[in-house]
């Protein structure tokens, strides 16, 4: 099972691939939105925002995020390690009800690139 620790620092590394990509996935990191992102296992939530083309991350809680994110992920910290490191596909795992991704509508056609 993923650390805390661990799980921190995919989504830095995530933060640096986001900054770094091109085109579409450019275009969807350069949102302006709120964040959270809830491991489940571990039982805590990282909030912050995703802004500039990074994420943001500007506390951790315990439990289920407190305020409702306008993008909300919740996963294993497992899986968030495995989807950083390119062992697990996004899409599969979402679709299979691994990952759990909420946001707007407009947000998700936009987010969709990501994928």
């Amino acid at each position: 099972m993923a650390t805390m620790a661990e799980c921190r620092s995919a989504l830095d590394r995530l933060s640096d691939n986001l900054a770094g990509a091109d085109g579409d996935v450019r275009s969807a990191a350069s949102l302006d939105r709120s964040l959270s992102c809830h491991i489940k296992d571990l039982d805590i939530t990282f909030t912050g925002r995703l802004a500039g083309g990074r994420i943001q991350v500007l506390d951790t809680v315990e439990g289920p995020p407190p305020e409702k994110a306008e993008i909300r992920l919740a996963m294993t910290g497992d899986d968030l390690v495995a989807l950083v490191n390119g062992e697990l596909n996004f899409a599969k795992a979402w679709g299979s009800g691994r990952v759990r991704l909420e946001a707007g509508f407009r947000d998700l056609l936009k987010l969709r690139s990501l994928l």
